[in-house]
């Protein structure tokens, strides 16, 4: 991947589990980043673990279009080409963590609402913003976006996150047709699961993908030397690091009879990423 994307890749949402991944990925393959998230302080953490000046810290919370303009302002008063962005920042979760679970039915309008807000139209206002940035670079640039699950099929317990990732897959379906004239190829990698930890505890599916596997698939995509990854709009999470982690399984519940009786097991709550 050295020497095919030097100018930087912007990640927003830098700080969270599959954002910090993607970061850590990009630098060890000699990628230039600039990091966008709300935290000056958890920025500061993830580039001192990193190489350094491979990591430009940009502190950015993005809720409106005000403040997707301002982040495209700052990017661009950095005089540099940018490659391409991913953005990997939290999908629909509810201000009230206690009540992020629970029926559709049983959740306000104004709820569901805010929920759009941080998601579709989130996703939106950045997109109208760095899409027209990519172009003005005058290279071949990606904008990936990393949708989380129940944008196919409803996940239960979510309904309201699984609206939102739903509208958002139209959205970047919508956009990756309508930015192909300006050289800037929209995608959206579907994570249709939960994630699981790089080992997987006893509740945790091998097949599930780790933030450190759908980074370094985001990583291919962003290669443009890449010429067997599919142009579509929505891309499915790989699994393909699913198969290094069977060994580990096997190991951690000895036989195949005492691994489908975890598997009912009442599962530990699982933070959706």
């Amino acid at each position: 991947m050295a020497g095919t994307i030097e100018a930087p890749i912007v990640v927003i949402g830098a700080t969270g589990t599959i954002g910090s991944a993607v970061v850590r990925a990009l630098v060890t393959a000699g990628q230039p980043v600039v990091a966008a998230a709300p935290d000056r302080a958890r920025l500061e953490g993830l580039r001192a673990g990193l190489t350094p000046g491979a990591v430009t810290p940009l502190v950015a919370h993005i809720a409106t279009e005000a403040d997707a303009a301002a982040l495209a302002h700052r990017l661009r008063e950095l005089g540099r080409p940018i490659a391409g962005v991913v953005v990997t920042f939290p999908h629909g979760r509810s201000a009230e963590v206690a009540a992020d679970r629970g029926r559709l039915l049983d959740r306000s309008t104004d709820a569901l609402a805010d929920c759009l807000q941080q998601t579709v139209l989130a996703q939106h206002a950045l997109a109208r913003q760095l899409i027209p940035l990519l172009a003005d670079s005058g290279r071949t640039a990606h904008y990936l976006i990393v949708g989380g699950p129940g944008s196919a099929t409803p996940w239960a317990g979510y309904g309201h996150r699984s609206v939102a990732m739903a509208a958002t897959r139209m959205l970047a379906r919508v956009l990756h047709g309508e930015a192909q004239s300006s050289g800037v190829r929209v995608q959206l990698l579907s994570i249709d699961s939960p994630v699981r930890s790089e080992r997987p505890g006893e509740h945790e599916c091998p097949e599930w993908p780790s933030a450190r596997g759908i980074a370094e698939r985001l990583v291919h995509l962003l290669d443009r030397r890449g010429t067997d990854e599919a142009p579509d709009a929505v891309i499915a999470c790989a699994r393909s690091t699913a198969a290094r982690w069977q060994a580990h399984a096997a190991a951690t519940f000895g036989d195949v009879p005492s691994f489908l009786r975890s598997l009912t097991n009442t599962p530990k709550k699982i933070t959706p990423q």
